[in-house]
């Protein structure tokens, strides 16, 4: 039984919850390996984390283990906003029916549309928490510092910090590449999810009801996942973490074609990829948590539902049946 709009968004957003508060030091390591040298070509610049395990290795060691959870909060208040919206929008798109082609199956087609869009508009909702995320990341020991450095120590000084010097636009800078970047993943995730999970219902080795079936769908989704979001994902770090000068422009970057232009000619290829080690380490899990959490809740919820339905059933109209 499909829930009500707010019902799905709920669901969506507390599974990505679940899944951020695991996956969130992966997403620290990600953070600052993305930012490491900046607009530099390699070998130009001093290399503090040489890959995932080292990176973890090195904050533990001069940041303190409790950093490796750095913008926990709004990385969690993100989840439960962005996701919301956009696992909340793809479900009610699925439960009208929206996404199924003439046959009735789930068109390849209509799904990347949907998970696009309900993609833009999570993006959108969850840019100003997903900022403040990346900054208090990013924030590190002067001896392994990547990137710029800002001065608010928590999610509030942020937020109170860009109101205060830029007023409320300054919370939405940079949400175009959130916007490129939660569009091109949720387009692969939810799509290949949706595809995936059809194909192996139809296969019949599992149960309908079996978890692996939402589990293998989930690891399929996180691969495809980690290929197409890693590009825009290193830009939308590195315009989110950027300084700003006294009117609220970017030190580094103009907007997203320009960072884009200037990663390319500056760092080559590859700068595109920084990160991606703890990427696909972060999103492969976080996909596969996130897609499982939202696929059981919604089933206990329906469960729920049903059994709610048959308790407010009156005797006498049992009886009739």
């Amino acid at each position: 039984m499909p829930g009500r709009p707010h019902e799905e968004m709920l669901l969506g957003g507390l599974a990505a919850v679940g899944a951020g508060f695991f996956t969130n030091p992966l997403e620290v390591v990600k953070t600052r390996m993305q930012l490491q040298g900046e607009l530099k070509a390699r070998g130009h610049y001093a290399v503090h984390y040489r890959n995932s395990l080292h990176a973890i290795y090195t904050i533990f060691k001069s940041d303190g283990i409790i950093r490796l959870q750095s913008g926990l909060v709004p990385a969690l208040w993100y989840q439960l906003f962005m996701n919301g919206m956009r696992l909340g929008s793809y479900q009610i798109m699925t439960n009208l029916g929206l996404l199924n082609g003439s046959d009735g199956k789930v068109s390849f087609l209509k799904s990347i549309l949907g998970g696009a869009s309900a993609g833009c508009v999570g993006a959108i909702v969850g840019s100003p928490f997903y900022m403040v995320k990346t900054q208090l990341q990013s924030r590190s020991a002067s001896s392994i510092a990547v990137g710029y450095q800002h001065g608010h120590g928590s999610m509030v000084e942020g937020f109170t910090g860009i109101l205060k010097e830029h007023g409320i636009g300054g919370l939405w800078r940079g949400v175009t590449g959130a916007m490129l970047r939660v569009m091109i993943g949720s387009a692969a995730q939810l799509t290949t999810f949706s595809t995936a999970k059809e194909y192996i219902l139809s296969l019949k080795v599992f149960n309908d009801t079996s978890i692996l079936i939402p589990f293998c769908s989930s690891i399929v989704s996180g691969i495809v996942l980690t290929v197409f979001m890693t590009p825009p994902d290193v830009m939308c770090t590195r315009l989110y973490n950027q300084g700003v000068d006294a009117n609220g422009k970017g030190l580094y970057y103009k907007n997203l074609l320009d960072c884009g232009i200037k990663i390319m000619k500056k760092e080559g290829p590859w700068g595109f990829y920084k990160g991606w080690g703890p990427s696909f380490l972060r999103i492969a899990p976080h996909s596969v948590l996130s897609l499982m959490f939202w696929d059981q809740l919604r089933k206990t919820y329906e469960n729920l539902y049903h059994k709610h339905i048959e308790i407010d059933i009156p005797d006498s109209v049992k009886s009739s049946e």
